[in-house]
């Protein structure tokens, strides 16, 4: 099969594309390398380094490559830089898409398959672990608007034009690769600090909880969907709430050292809880989270010891 994967050389697109082409699929990437890295791009990938955003050259590596599916990642991941600039956020998130499905659909596309985001497209639910029917739907930030108007209009694609997506609403996806140098991913962002003897600074009172996963379940979950003939939004986590400070606690305890922590104010569009319920997934594609949190966080901070500069 051939497959697009948008993002390729970022965190998690780049373990998907590596398993993709172990699987025996061709495989093309698309990455701008705003903050993918060229060191995580597969060598039997085709590699073009191209914004979403650029119409004309995403039409041309289209019409060239004639991909059967896409595997959406690239995106602005940021909720604070969402609040900060959204108009930023809409340009990526959702013309970038829009650009995607559009061309796509003019040079075959076949399927779609979608990384959207569960926390910020459910807002604060009342039902924890949230399920894909929660009602209403009430994102509190331009981030968690986008990714839940991306899978609007893949509905509306489906509806009206037959092609088939799969939307994957991950919860905080953590692991080898990811960036510890931003504002998301906290896990990346504590276990750098944390090995550096530097100060981890918690937003909040550091209660608030996610639902963790690790990113080879969530590459397995991108396996099973290149496979699956249903269409519509799974969730994609373990359907356990952890909050900040059991985090910053348990990779302390990994790491051993006895670093300290500070307290900074609450960000905006964040939330106080999320956790995913998954039942959907197991169901219908046959998926589960299968590395436990301290399976995954042992093998994350394996990673960081190993390849960051501490």
């Amino acid at each position: 099969m051939r497959i697009l994967v948008t993002g390729g050389a970022g965190f998690i697109a780049s373990h998907i594309v590596d398993a993709y082409i172990k699987d025996g699929h061709e495989v093309i990437i698309i990455d701008n390398l705003s903050t993918g890295k060229k060191d995580f791009i597969n060598k039997k990938a085709r590699f073009y380094k191209i914004d979403i955003r650029n119409r004309r050259e995403l039409e041309l590596v289209l019409k060239k490559e004639k991909p059967s599916v896409i595997n959406h990642h690239a995106a602005q991941i940021s909720v604070r830089h969402s609040v900060e600039n959204p108009f930023f956020d809409l340009e990526i998130n959702l013309i970038g898409l829009l650009n995607l499905i559009q061309l796509g659909k003019k040079a075959g596309l076949k399927k779609m398959i979608f990384a959207s985001s569960g926390g910020v497209v459910y807002g604060e639910a009342d039902t924890i672990p949230t399920p894909e029917n929660y009602v209403p739907l009430k994102p509190q930030s331009p981030y968690g608007i986008t990714k839940l108007s991306s899978e609007y209009y893949l509905d509306y694609f489906f509806q009206n034009y037959r092609i088939p997506y799969i939307a994957l609403r991950y919860s905080n996806v953590y692991g080898p690769r990811q960036n510890p140098h931003g504002e998301a991913g906290v896990i990346a962002i504590f276990t750098s600090k944390l090995l550096r003897g530097e100060t981890s600074i918690i937003n909040g009172d550091g209660l608030q909880t996610r639902d963790y996963v690790y990113v080879k379940d969530v590459v397995e979950a991108n396996r099973k969907a290149l496979i699956s003939d249903k269409v519509g939004a799974f969730n994609i986590g373990t359907s356990r709430e952890t909050n900040v400070l059991e985090i910053f606690n348990r990779l302390r305890k990994l790491i051993g050292k006895n670093t300290t922590v500070s307290h900074g104010s609450a960000k905006k569009g964040e939330q106080k809880r999320s956790c995913l319920n998954c039942n959907l997934a197991l169901k219908v594609l046959g998926w589960k989270a299968e590395s436990t949190l301290n399976q995954g966080l042992k093998k994350t901070v394996e990673y960081f010891q190993q390849n960051e500069k501490v």
